[in-house]
C-alpha cells in the first residue's frame, strides 16, 4: 500500500500496512522524504511508514509563513500530517531537525507519542554545529546553490565514502541545486535549529528513547547525543562507529535493525 497527498500544504507520502503501528519519519535540514528512501522497504513490511516533505521544502509549499516559529513550527507540521492521516498515537524516527521536532512533540504531545529516535541531535546549541551552519550558508549566499550542494557531503559523509562515490554525488548535485529551498526560507530553518534549547525541559519527556549518533560525524558531535541521552529519563544511546552524518542513509543495514528492535521491544 502506498499513497500520497497534501495536508495543509505539505506533501506526504503513506507507505506499508494498513492495520500496522504507525512510524512518521521526520528529515533533517534537507527536509525532504527522499531520505528515507532506505528505510521504506525494510519498514512497510511491519508498519504504516509516514514520509513528508517538511514546508518550504521539497514538494511542499516553498514559503514559510510569517508566523512560521522554528522548531515548534517543524513539529506541529508533522503533527498535521498525522492528524489528516488519522494517526492517534505514532512513533517517531527523527534525523537532526526531524529529531528536534519529535522532542518538542514528546514534551508538549506526549499522549500522542508512542516511542522516539533521534538521529544525531541535540538538546541545546553547540558550537562546533553553530560553525559548520555559518559556513554553509556563507556558501549558499556568496557562492550560490551549486557550491553549496557540493560541499555538504562533507559536512553528511565519510571522506572515504566520498571518494569511493564521487561520480554519484557529482550526478546528483545539479538537480539537489535546483531543488534547494530559497536562501532566505534555508536561512530561517538553519536559525531556528541553532536557537533550539530544550535543556531545561528534557527531563519532563517520559517517552521512551533511543538516540542515535556516528562517531565520525562531522556536523554533530557525537558528545551531544551522550548528552541528551544522559539527560532523558527513559533514553538509551547507540552511537554507530561510522558512516557520518547521513548514517541511516549511506549504511541502513545496521541503522534499520537498531531501530526496529527499539520499536518492537
Amino acid at each position: 500500500m502506498s499513497r500520497t497527498g497534501v495536508a495543509d500544504g505539505i506533501h506526504w507520502e503513506l507507505h506499508g500496512r494498513d492495520d500496522g503501528p504507525a512510524v512518521l519519519f521526520a528529515s533533517g535540514l534537507g527536509g525532504g522524504a527522499g531520505f528515507w528512501r532506505p528505510q521504506i522497504a525494510a519498514f512497510a513490511g511491519r508498519y504504516r511508514v509516514v514520509l513528508y516533505d517538511h514546508r518550504g521544502t521539497g514538494r511542499s509549499g516553498r514559503v514559510l509563513p510569517a508566523d512560521w516559529a522554528g522548531v515548534a513550527s517543524l513539529a506541529r507540521d508533522a503533527l498535521c500530517v498525522a492528524d489528516h492521516l488519522g494517526l492517534e498515537r505514532f512513533d517517531v524516527v527523527g534525523h537532526a531537525a526531524g529529531g528536534l521536532a519529535g522532542l518538542w512533540l514528546a514534551r508538549h504531545h506526549a499522549a500522542r507519542i508512542g516511542r522516539l529516535v533521534v538521529v544525531n541531535g541535540w538538546g541545546a546549541p553547540d558550537r562546533h554545529i553553530a560553525r559548520c551552519f555559518e559556513a554553509r550558508l556563507a556558501l549558499l549566499r556568496l557562492a550560490g546553490p551549486l557550491a553549496y550542494v557540493r560541499a555538504q557531503a562533507l559536512f553528511l559523509y565519510p571522506p572515504e565514502w566520498i571518494s569511493a562515490h564521487d561520480d554519484l554525488l557529482a550526478a546528483s548535485e545539479a538537480a539537489l541545486a535546483a531543488e534547494l529551498p530559497d536562501v532566505p526560507v534555508m536561512e530561517r530553518r538553519i536559525r531556528a535549529l541553532l536557537d533550539f534549547d530544550m535543556s531545561g525541559a528534557l527531563g519532563a519527556i517520559a517517552t521512551p528513547s533511543l538516540i542515535m549518533a556516528s562517531r565520525d560525524d562531522m556536523l554533530v558531535p557525537p558528545a551531544c547525543a551522550a548528552h541528551l541521552a544522559h539527560a532523558l529519563p527513559q533514553a538509551s544511546l547507540h552511537i554507530t562507529p561510522w558512516g557520518g552524518h547521513g548514517f541511516c542513509h549511506i549504511a541502513p543495514g545496521p541503522f534499520n535493525a537498531a531501530v526496529q528492535a527499539f520499536l518492537s521491544a
